[in-house]
């Protein structure tokens, strides 16, 4: 499968991931992360069940609070 991760392409072996797997697949180890499905908000809690197909474009951002 072949998509683009925030705003590069990236290529995985499997038809499809969900986004539990790609963050670890990557390594995404922030507590705090905003992720995105062709420019459409999942939830924390969708994570784990909306799929991630060839061609998607995802966004996995992570928050940092500071002052």
């Amino acid at each position: 499968m072949n998509i683009i991760l925030n705003n590069r392409p990236e290529s995985f072996d499997e038809e499809a991931l969900t986004f539990d797997e790609l963050i670890k697949q990557k390594n995404f180890t922030f507590k705090l992360l905003v992720t995105k499905l062709n420019g459409e908000l999942v939830r924390k809690e969708h994570r784990n069940t909306t799929e991630i197909r060839d061609g998607d474009n995802v966004t996995v951002l992570h928050l940092i609070s500071g002052g």
